[in-house]
């Protein structure tokens, strides 16, 4: 019965109340099913996919910013994103895949931890058990299969480090518009 209502909360979740577009009543549903941090924000139209531990598979820090039509899979592994993140649109984090190599297709899975100040760029994609390292950034579209080191740049399919990030981390996210879609 309890697994029942945990899909049927999540459908409506992912189908009405994450399109709200006033973001104070938005947010107040998001953390309903995952850690918040203060200051963070998470945008119109992220899908979220949280049955097992509803409110402890997905932990954000303070000051991220997740933009739309973001996907965080927490279904079988953590997400767990610490501060100033900033995640751009179209980005999808899985924490759970099939096995390629099993006779049976059987799923395998892992956490996803993201260091602090880590910029994520649209469209990328991160795949179980994967930790990206402190000021890591990840380019447009890629596919990150294994751990990102700290202050890297990585891209491509699969990702690999292209570059190093200069910079000395001094920011704080701190967007929270009233409306944004």
């Amino acid at each position: 019965m309890k697994k029942a209502f945990n899909y049927i909360s999540l459908y409506l979740f992912n189908a009405f109340f994450c399109k709200i577009p006033i973001n104070f009543i938005r947010m107040f549903f998001m953390r309903l099913y995952m850690k918040i941090g203060k200051g963070s924000f998470v945008s119109c139209n992220v899908k979220i996919l949280n049955l097992e531990d509803p409110k402890n598979n997905i932990t954000i820090g303070d000051n991220c910013f997740i933009n739309p039509e973001c996907l965080l899979d927490g279904r079988k592994g953590k997400i767990i994103i610490k501060d100033n993140v900033d995640i751009a649109r179209g980005t999808w984090i899985y924490t759970l895949e099939h096995d390629p190599h099993d006779d049976y297709h059987a799923t395998r899975q892992g956490d996803v931890i993201i260091e602090d100040y880590v910029w994520i760029a649209s469209r990328a994609m991160i795949l179980p058990g994967v930790t990206l390292g402190k000021g890591c950034v990840i380019a447009s579209g890629a596919v990150v299969t294994k751990d990102v080191p700290a202050m890297s740049i990585a891209g491509g399919v699969p990702a690999k480090v292209i570059g190093t990030r200069r910079s000395a981390l001094k920011y704080t996210i701190d967007f929270t518009p009233y409306l944004y879609i």
